[in-house]
Parts: structure tokens; sequence; C-alpha cells
């Protein structure tokens, strides 16, 4: 990331850090389609850049051993950790419509010259397989993401505490609880992506103005990205379930070949189609899986990390 030409060795460097990165998330928001697979992956990796850099941080401050620092990071790591565990659920499921999809389209490659009325028949039925695995996916997300929705939101919602307190051991505190902002709503951006969006309510819009407990200019940036997701959704006249661009895609492609089926009519263009959003989400699917397997495995080195220097100091 850009960011990276901030220095994060001091606490007012990792602030800077965090807001140039949601600034360049803003840019890439708006360079890519909504809720793209390559946007979500820039959310992905901006998440682990910034705990990456939160790990170094803590090395550089004059922590006291053990004590109740340690314990706030390790709540914090926790959370992420869980959130990626949910995000993981969410694309192994998106993995079986993938390949109920591409059952489809082979089908259909199979029979296209001599696609009878019994095989389209069979066709439209594998299509409507699928179409109902996409009802229970977003059913069972639904469910899953029901009790991490809130608690997000109410991170996002959360009084900043008075300056103080963000001060607490050496500024970690406030470090921490910037943090535990942004983390929050890129987690909430993931989560709508992949897993479930309630509403555009979610992404509420925010009186920023006193929050400049660590610096308005961060506040500043979060409360953009945030419009501009909210705006987006609103857009699409409040639209809810998975987001994510690619498997909206496949859906509107797989409705529209099976009106040609029914119809009896050319549908070979439709099924080239089809087939081409099948391999972008599933290309960009296995790439997302791969990064959430490298943010645990930073989660869990993290952690290893300052209980070792904590031990040590």
């Amino acid at each position: 990331m850009g960011s990276s030409s901030y220095s994060t060795s001091s606490v007012n460097g990792f602030y800077n850090f965090l807001t140039q990165g949601l600034d360049e998330l803003h840019q890439s928001f708006i360079s890519h389609s909504f809720m793209s697979v390559q946007f979500l992956s820039e959310v992905l990796l901006s998440i682990q850049s910034f705990h990456s850099q939160l790990t170094i941080l803590v090395q550089k401050l004059p922590l006291p051993v053990g004590g109740k620092w340690l314990d706030e990071y390790m709540d914090e790591s926790s959370r992420l950790w869980d959130a990626c565990h949910v995000l993981k659920s969410a694309i192994s499921g998106m993995e079986n419509c993938c390949s109920a999809a591409s059952t489809v389209a082979s089908s259909l490659d199979t029979h296209h010259h001599h696609l009878n009325p019994e095989i389209s028949r069979q066709v439209i039925r594998a299509m409507n397989i699928y179409q109902r695995e996409i009802l229970v996916l977003e059913e069972e997300n639904k469910n899953l993401t029901e009790t991490r929705i809130e608690p997000l939101s109410q991170c996002l919602n959360q009084n900043i505490p008075m300056e103080s307190k963000l001060n607490g051991f050496s500024g970690f505190r406030g470090v921490l609880h910037a943090m535990r902002s942004v983390s929050s709503l890129l987690l909430l951006i993931l989560l709508s992506g992949f897993a479930y969006c309630w509403s555009a309510s979610c992404f509420q819009q925010r009186d920023m103005e006193e929050h400049g407990g660590f610096g308005s200019g961060l506040m500043d940036s979060m409360a953009r990205l945030e419009r501009k997701v909210r705006e987006e959704i609103e857009q699409g006249e409040g639209q809810c379930g998975i987001l994510l661009f690619e498997f909206r895609q496949v859906r509107i492609a797989m409705e529209e070949l099976k009106e040609e089926l029914e119809r009896r009519e050319g549908y070979e263009e439709k099924v080239d189609k089809l087939k081409g959003w099948i391999g972008m989400l599933k290309c960009g699917v296995e790439s997302i899986a791969g990064q959430i397997d490298d943010l645990v495995d930073e989660i869990v080195q993290g952690r290893q990390k300052l209980l070792d220097l904590s031990s040590h100091r």
C-alpha cells in the first residue's frame, strides 16, 4: 500500500498511516465496480497491513510487562480472528454455488448441438437447484452475520474516550481504539460483500465533528468511505443479501439464460456470458480465500509476538 510512505514508529505516524490507507480505499471504491472482488481484496489487504503495523508499533512503545494493554490487544485481535472465520464460512458457501453454476454451463456445452425439449427441461431444473442454493446460502449467511453486524455497528457508533484516556499506555490505548473503529468499518464492508448486507442503515451517517480524539483527518476519511458505501447501497434501492459484484452478475446471467431457454430461442451468447462471469467469480473467490488465510496467520503471529515481547520486557 502507498501508505507505507508514512513512518509508523510513532502514535501520530500510525494515525496518518490509517488515514492514508482509508483514502486509498475510497479512491479504489470509486474506480472499481461496487463491491467488486478487486475492491474487497484491497479492503482485506488494508486490514492485514493495519494489523501488521500495529504489531510493529507496539514493539516500539514503552509498555509495561503484561498488564491491561496486552489484554486489550488480545481482545481486539480475537475479534478480527472471529470475523475472518465468518468470512471463510461465507466464502465456502459461495464456492458451492460456483460449482452448481458451473454444472449448468457445462451441461449446456455438452448438449448445445441437440438441445431438445427434454434436455432443455433438465438444464432448467439444474438452474432451479442453483437458485435454491443461493436462497439457502443467503439465509444461512443472514443468520451467521446477525450476531456480528450489531457489535460492529456499535463499535462505529461508540463515543471516543477523552484525550487523557486515549493517551494511556504511551498512546497505545488511542491507537487500539482507532484500529477498532477502522477495522469495524472494513469488516462491515467485507461482510456485506461476501456474507450478507442487511441494509444501507448499517452504514449510518455520523457526525464526526466532535471526534477529534485521534485526529479529525482519520475520522473524516472513515466518514467519507462509509458515506460512499451507504450511497451506493441506497442507489441499488436498498438492496440486501450478498452484494459481491461478480456473484450478482452470475445470478443475472443465469436468469437471462433461463428466460432464453424457456422461450427456446438463441442462447449461445448468454451461455458465453454466464461462463465468463462464473470464471471471474471462481477465480476471485479462490484469491480471497487465500487472503483470509494470510490474515488469520498474520493475527496468530502478531498475538504470539506480543505475548513473547511482553514476557521478556
